[in-house]
């Protein structure tokens, strides 16, 4: 059965560790928005909040992410993660997830993982956030904070990481367990 599962949440909720342990324990491919959007400002020598000034003015950064998204999910057995995937992928998207966190969760998780203080990372996060929400109401007329597109919206803070991936691969499980 092709599967198709896409993650979505703000930063800092754990998307890419879980759509890492999903694709290793259920035996997908892993494809991550955020990896490519970050491969790019290191290309352009620039930082994410100067990219996601840069995208806001040029379409042509988000097009080049949305669409390889697109495309990778058409091809199935696929789990994608990004801030848009849960739109970019909805047609192919068997599950679709949201993942939260409370926002000194996130910030805390962004300056650990970024090597920053916990102010600046509150600080990026939160322009880097407004910029591609503005953005994405600009180029898409999508609205990030609508979450009635999404199956299922997991609080990651709730639990521990093993925690929360038993959750998502038994939730995969049993919705595979249901369409056969």
């Amino acid at each position: 059965m092709s599967l198709v599962i896409a993650l979505s949440g703000k930063h800092g909720v754990g998307k890419s560790t879980y759509a890492s342990i999903l694709s290793k324990k259920l035996g997908l491919r892993h494809v991550s928005a955020g990896v490519l959007f970050r491969e790019i400002a290191k290309e352009m020598g620039v930082s994410l909040v100067e990219l996601s000034r840069i995208a806001a003015e040029d379409f042509e950064i988000d097009r080049r992410i949305d669409e390889r998204t697109k495309e990778e999910a058409s091809k199935g057995c696929v789990v994608l993660e990004g801030r848009l995937v849960g739109w970019m992928a909805r047609e192919y998207a068997d599950l679709n997830i949201y993942l939260s966190a409370p926002d000194e969760v996130r910030f805390r998780r962004v300056a650990e993982r970024d090597g920053l203080s916990y102010e600046e990372a509150r600080r990026q996060t939160l322009n880097r956030e407004r910029l591609e929400r503005e953005r994405y109401l600009k180029y898409y007329g999508i609205d990030v904070d609508d979450l009635s597109i999404y199956d299922v919206v997991l609080n990651t803070a709730k639990m521990p990481i093993d925690g929360n991936a038993r959750v998502l691969v038994r939730l995969v499980e049993e919705y595979r367990s249901a369409r056969r």
